[in-house]
């Protein structure tokens, strides 16, 4: 039986970038040594790392005075590290959910947090403004959760943009120019867990008066390339995902599929007599989708979970403070186990 990952992450990745780390676990560049055991400064890991910054750059028409830093803790450490390098005084986080909860939790470490939240974490803040004081402002461009996505690049004028991509990086275009900052863990929409990216503009750095400590400053990760031991695994996947998303038509590619995948899935669930979306409509995310068994049907919650799962959807369990089901469709789903989902949502359905 075929099964479908819609795992919230880690999760799916391109068939071609596993299939090309096996080999390369096996015999990396044909070296005789395993991608596991090789050095990270040999020159043919120093060819894969340097490649997979320039397709970050390529695919995501970064322009000059950024670097593409690969890094580890995931976006979990980028949550104190942003602040670290550039609060100084204020920020203002927008706050959408559990992720940016957190990320606002280690930036009040630093200093004065302005929060902007909207009534219920189903829907995004609207028509908000930030105080021409905020050293930056922080968004979480999609909420893995609640099942929100931000499509449009924010422009706050002069305050500094910084941007959570965890989960949508690659999904759609995006114009880098408008951000001072953009990170992510690249365990959904990139490589397996371990590698964290971040796009750092140069001219927000080195403001702050409060020292770094080494492994927290950017700036010393931008001028010594690889300052520690990275993630090798992870960033050779990274190449081969990029590569993957090149030849399916680049981000643009990313975005037409990942609209049809997800109006596709959002069109059964407003059909269908036993589910309902939580999510505003305006509001809906791409990535993840959100639904819960519509009035009358909650009692079948646990039927059709076991019952999608005994036709090979995997990862469809809702995440543990808000129950029901989420159904992630990033980049690597194909649009066929999308397919298989709402035949099975059709099939559930006709039995009640």
């Amino acid at each position: 039986m075929k099964v479908h990952n819609f795992y919230a992450g880690p999760s799916i990745l391109p068939q071609p970038a596993i299939d090309a780390t096996i080999e390369a676990l096996k015999n990396f560049a044909n070296t005789g040594l395993s991608l596991a055991e090789i050095s990270h400064r040999s020159k043919e890991f120093d060819a894969v790392y340097i490649q997979a910054q320039e397709m970050f750059k390529e695919l995501l028409n970064i322009p000059e005075g950024y670097t593409v830093l690969f890094l580890g803790g995931g976006a979990s450490l980028q949550f104190a590290m942003v602040p670290f390098n550039i609060m100084r005084k204020k920020a203002t986080y927008v706050n959408t959910g559990v992720w940016a909860e957190k990320a606002m939790k280690e930036a009040k470490m630093f200093g004065e947090i302005e929060e902007i939240k909207a009534t219920t974490f189903h829907a995004l803040p609207k028509n908000y403004i930030v105080s021409d004081d905020s050293d930056y402002i922080h968004i979480t461009t999609n909420n893995t959760i609640y099942g929100t996505e931000i499509f449009e690049d924010l422009d706050f004028g002069s305050i500094p943009l910084v941007a959570d991509m965890s989960s949508d990086i690659f999904s759609r275009p995006i114009d880098v120019s408008k951000y001072a900052i953009v990170y992510g863990g690249a365990q959904k929409n990139l490589a397996p867990a371990g590698l964290t990216f971040a796009i750092v503009r140069h001219d927000v750095l080195g403001k702050v008066e409060h020292k770094i400590p080494s492994m927290l400053n950017y700036k010393i990760h931008i001028d010594n390339m690889m300052y520690n031991t990275p993630p090798v695994i992870p960033i050779f996947t990274a190449l081969e995902t990029l590569k993957w998303i090149k030849a399916n038509g680049g981000v643009k590619g990313m975005e037409k599929q990942n609209i049809e995948k997800s109006q596709l899935l959002y069109d059964e669930i407003d059909r269908n007599k036993c589910f309902v979306g939580t999510v505003v409509k305006e509001d809906r995310s791409r990535m993840n989708i959100c639904f819960v068994m519509a009035e009358g049907y909650q009692e079948f919650e646990k039927e059709f979970g076991a019952f999608a799962e005994s036709k090979g959807l995997l990862g469809l369990k809702g995440h543990r403070l808000v129950g029901g089901f989420r159904a992630s469709t990033y980049n690597a789903l194909p649009k066929e186990s999308v397919q298989a989902l709402v035949d099975v949502m059709k099939e559930f359905e006709a039995k009640h």
